[in-house]
């Protein structure tokens, strides 16, 4: 009975290791806490754009990963490709933008 309860502790130490293992990131994966992060980032970027009366958001694709926001999508001007980009700059949490924009 006691060398059952030994390896028992052992494999659950085994099982919390692993499930610790799985959610760390990579430099191609993020981890559950950075996807939560960045899920909150693209949500205050979308709003941002949201508000910003000169952009039409149905046509801006906003992605975050890691703190860096892709913004991709097609804009009426230069001057919107400008302004979306300094919008997303201004969120917290932006390490920077890539701003794909295209003028169509």
């Amino acid at each position: 009975m006691n060398n059952c309860l030994k390896i028992m502790k052992i494999m659950l130490c085994v099982l919390l290791v692993a499930s610790f293992v799985g959610c760390a990131g990579t430099k191609t994966r993020e981890s559950t806490g950075q996807y939560i992060d960045d899920s909150a980032i693209t949500t205050k970027v979308k709003a941002a754009i949201f508000a910003e009366e000169s952009l039409k958001t149905l046509q801006i694709t906003v992605v975050t990963f890691k703190g860096v926001v892709q913004l991709s999508g097609f804009v009426d001007s230069a001057a919107s490709v400008n302004k979306a980009g300094q919008v997303a700059r201004g969120v917290k949490g932006v390490k920077s933008v890539k701003n794909d924009l295209v003028v169509k």
